[in-house]
């Protein structure tokens, strides 16, 4: 997931001031921090800033933008330097810094011809935070959000196509994270609480790959209420949404093994199912 913007710094790297001389940082890459923050013309310290950034001292290049903006805010690089040091916190996982400076970005400039990159940079940002689906999901949750703002603000960029996909991907982790606490339930026949999750998944994440085992855990925690019907039915549009799923062949063999079989029933909640992947 990392490193998936290389257009906007080809883009910077592109329109970087040339014919003006950079300094050099002694000790840059060292933590020696003697000479680069003195008064410098805006040209030295944005080329001083790209020579860091291309050479991988992500830090240093942070900082000089930001001393570029602090020297001289009325620049016309002010502008394109917050967003070179959001980006270049971005390149060294610093995210939340680099949130930050792309909310700054966007309250600050809302009709800037970048904006759209400024989005796509915060929903990066969170999107390669996703964590295991064992453990707290605010960031997926944000990361949802954002790509989300993304593909509507922006629907016709290559931001929005890229969010598309990142936005299955996200959803997908989330789901998962909903089975895994519906499991969970289970283990400790706490079947109404599962149930409650596996419906959750059905509902909101009709496109994830988790949706045919939600059915079937649906059929099984049904079975083991003693409420037939609705296991029934559960089978009953598992097997005509994904009739080759190996999760149909296994709730089938539940409802089999209770001389039961697949049975529409049109008073469940899972009947709006029936017809709804066709």
């Amino acid at each position: 997931m990392r490193r998936v913007a290389p257009y906007f710094f080809a883009m910077t790297m592109a329109v970087a001031l040339t014919g003006c001389d950079s300094i050099s940082l002694p000790g840059v890459g060292e933590g020696d921090e003697r000479a680069q923050f003195q008064d410098k013309s805006v040209e030295a310290l944005y080329n001083n800033a790209m020579d860091n950034l291309e050479a991988g001292w992500h830090n240093t290049a942070a900082q000089l933008f930001d001393e570029l903006e602090r020297q001289h805010p009325y620049s016309a690089w002010a502008t394109k330097a917050q967003l070179m040091s959001a980006y270049s916190n971005y390149q060294q996982g610093a995210y939340d810094e680099a949130i930050i400076g792309l909310d700054r970005f966007i309250e600050l400039h809302p009709g800037h011809r970048d904006v759209g990159y400024a989005y796509y940079l915060k929903g990066l940002s969170y999107y390669e935070q996703i964590s295991d689906v064992g453990r707290d999901q605010k960031m997926t949750r944000l990361a949802l959000a954002t790509l989300r703002d993304i593909v509507k603000r922006f629907p016709d960029t290559p931001f929005a196509r890229d969010a598309r996909i990142k936005l299955e991907l996200t959803q997908d982790h989330l789901a998962g994270k909903e089975m895994e606490i519906g499991r969970y339930y289970m283990r400790r026949r706490e079947y109404l609480a599962a149930i409650n999750r596996f419906k959750f998944v059905i509902e909101k994440y009709q496109t994830t790959r988790h949706v045919p085992e939600a059915l079937h855990r649906v059929t099984e925690s049904y079975l083991a209420l003693g409420i037939t019907d609705e296991a029934q039915m559960a089978t009953a549009v598992l097997g005509y949404n994904y009739p080759g799923s190996s999760w149909y062949e296994d709730s089938y063999a539940l409802l089999d093994q209770r001389s039961l079989s697949p049975q529409r029933k049109e008073s469940s909640w899972l009947s709006w199912l029936w017809t709804w992947a066709n």
